[in-house]
C-alpha cells in the first residue's frame, strides 16, 4: 500500500478539514469517527424499500421484454436508489442488479478513508464489469470532495455525493470508513471497515463465485 504517497495529499485534506472539523464538530465526533448527519437512526434495513434520496429524473431500469432483449435480472429493494455523481451525472442503481456489488462510504478528510481510495483506485477498474465499486461521499462539502477523488485518482469510478446522508441512512451507515458488500442476489453480506488486502481479496472472491 502507498502509505507514503496517501500522506501527500495531506496539505489538501488540511485545508478540507475546516468544512470536515465543522461537521464534525456538529456531530459530537472526532476525526476518522465521525457520524452521519441525524447520528445513528432507527432506518429500515434496504430490503425494506425505505426512502431513497431525492430522484435525479433516472427511469426504472427497463425490463428485458420492453427493451426486446433478454429478461433484465430482478432490482432488489438494496438497489432501489439513485443519486447523481461528484462529476453531475445521474446515477440508478437498478443498473447493478444481477451483480455483486460494493458501496464505499468515505469523507474527504478522512486519514483512513485516503489509505484506502489508493486500494480502490487500484482494483475499481479491474472489476468494473464483475464487482462494481460505487463511493459514496458524505461528511463535507462537494468542493473537498470532488479534490479528494481528483487526489487519489478516484475518476475511473462512480462516486455519489451524499452530502445530505440520504444513502447514509439508508444503510444505517453512522460513521466512515465502511465498505457495504451486496452480493449478486441483493443480500448485504459484509458492513464494516476493511483494509486494503482484505478488500481485495474479498472483491476477487466475488468475482470468482
Amino acid at each position: 500500500m502507498r502509505i507514503s504517497r496517501a500522506w501527500t495529499g495531506a496539505g489538501r485534506l488540511r485545508r478540507a478539514a475546516p468544512a470536515g472539523a465543522l461537521v464534525v464538530a456538529l456531530l459530537g465526533t472526532a476525526a476518522c469517527t465521525g457520524t452521519a448527519p441525524g447520528g445513528p437512526v432507527a432506518a429500515a434495513p434496504a430490503s425494506t424499500g425505505a426512502a431513497a434520496p431525492a430522484s435525479t429524473g433516472v427511469a426504472p431500469t427497463p425490463t428485458g421484454a420492453a427493451t426486446g432483449g433478454p429478461p433484465a435480472a430482478q432490482v432488489p429493494d438494496v438497489l432501489r436508489f439513485t443519486g447523481t455523481t461528484l462529476g453531475g451525472q445521474a446515477f440508478d442503481a437498478a443498473q447493478l442488479a444481477g451483480k455483486p456489488v460494493v458501496l464505499w462510504f468515505w469523507a474527504p478528510w478522512c486519514a483512513t478513508c485516503a489509505s484506502q481510495a489508493w486500494t480502490v483506485a487500484e482494483i475499481a477498474p479491474r472489476y468494473r464489469d464483475t464487482v462494481p465499486i460505487v463511493g459514496v461521499a458524505g461528511l463535507g462539502e462537494r468542493k473537498a470532495m470532488k479534490e479528494f477523488v481528483t487526489e487519489f485518482d478516484l475518476g475511473a469510478t462512480p462516486q455519489i455525493e451524499d452530502g445530505k446522508g440520504a444513502l447514509w441512512k439508508r444503510f444505517e451507515v453512522t460513521e466512515q470508513s465502511i465498505f457495504v458488500i451486496i452480493d449478486r442476489n441483493g443480500t448485504i453480506v459484509h458492513q464494516g471497515f476493511l483494509d486494503g488486502e482484505a478488500l481485495t481479496a474479498k472483491v476477487a472472491a466475488l468475482a470468482g463465485a
